[in-house]
């Protein structure tokens, strides 16, 4: 009784103490009923908060419902097998919903797509915190040059219910060395984020590639003497952020496990636009070392040219708008 008590005359206390408080802060503001402007400041900014840990699942959703209109389309026509009898339009239908979605939310541009060969090559690109920014490369890609490009793909996302569907349409592969080098000699692209998921979780801001000692890439390029493309997405960094990234017990965890357990929050409409390197040839003289550091310095200079560092939502946001005002005049 005694304890219930003291914790009853402590919570009058607080209660008195915040009453005062807001008695003065409406007299040096001049603020009326200021207590109730407060109560919905903190609402707005609670749903503001709700809001941004929300938005990235709208990603996931309109992903997932791609896949249930495969599976549909599979069934209604009696399809059992993968890729190569899926006829072109419900590829056509999914690459247009993810072009007019990256062009409405995020005005997403692409530049320099003419050095993009006929023929096969290899795209290297910065991986973003999710798969946003390689959906809508191989979409635009594929819209724009009517050329699909296989895309290597960690292992632990084919487990994600619903990828296995997707991944017959645009064109996900585990990619070992030898099935890469046969997407390249059959006279096709190929895209590879050397940094993998780890870049995805740990890469921040300041935008640093975490490729490790990563040149398997490289020697498949060699392999097959196809030149390699370069490739940086403005801004990606700043469209979905990663809680937790920098915590060393969670990306301990993430090395032991193999098991992304960071929560995002974001998908802020903020300009994303593309960037083409120039591409690198195949040289028969050099190394895959030498080929995998010379890759990762341009793709250093894309990043060095086209983001400033560090990244920041508000100044993406204000891109947006500068360049829709621009292209407007």
């Amino acid at each position: 009784m005694i304890i219930q008590k003291e914790f009853r005359d402590a919570e009058q206390i607080s209660t008195s103490y915040l009453g005062c408080l807001l008695y003065l802060l409406e007299e040096w503001t001049g603020v009326e009923r200021l207590e109730e402007y407060l109560n919905y400041l903190i609402t707005c900014l609670l749903v503001l908060l709700l809001i941004g840990f929300l938005l990235p699942l709208v990603i996931f959703l309109f992903f997932f419902i791609g896949a249930i209109l495969v599976y549909i389309y599979k069934i209604k026509t009696y399809l059992n097998e993968g890729l190569n009898d899926f006829p072109n339009d419900i590829r056509q239908l999914l690459a247009t919903a993810w072009y007019v979605h990256a062009r409405i939310w995020n005005g997403y541009e692409m530049h320099g797509l003419e050095k993009l060969p006929d023929g096969p090559a290899l795209i290297i690109h910065y991986h973003g915190p999710t798969f946003l920014d390689i959906l809508y490369l191989s979409v635009f890609i594929f819209i724009r040059k009517k050329k699909l490009i296989h895309i290597v793909a960690d292992h632990s996302i084919f487990s994600i219910p619903g990828v296995k569907l997707i991944s017959d349409v645009l064109q996900f592969m585990p990619g070992s060395q030898e099935e890469c080098r046969k997407v390249l000699e059959n006279g096709e692209l190929l895209m590879i984020s050397p940094g993998g998921v780890r870049e995805a979780l740990f890469s921040d801001e300041n935008y640093t590639i975490i490729w490790r000692n990563r040149k398997g890439f490289a020697q498949v390029a060699i392999d097959a003497k196809v030149p390699i493309i370069p490739i940086f997405t403005q801004n990606i960094r700043e469209n979905i952020r990663i809680i937790g990234g920098q915590i060393k017990l969670l990306r301990l965890i993430y090395e032991y496990l193999r098991f992304p357990i960071f929560p995002l929050y974001g998908n802020f409409p903020v300009k994303l636009q593309a960037y083409f390197g120039d591409p690198i040839p195949y040289d028969p003289n050099i190394t895959a070392e030498e080929l995998a550091k010379k890759t990762k310095n341009a793709l250093q200079c894309l990043i060095d040219k086209h983001q400033k560092i560090p990244g920041n939502v508000w100044r993406a946001l204000m891109e947006r708008v500068a360049t829709e005002k621009q292209d407007n005049e």
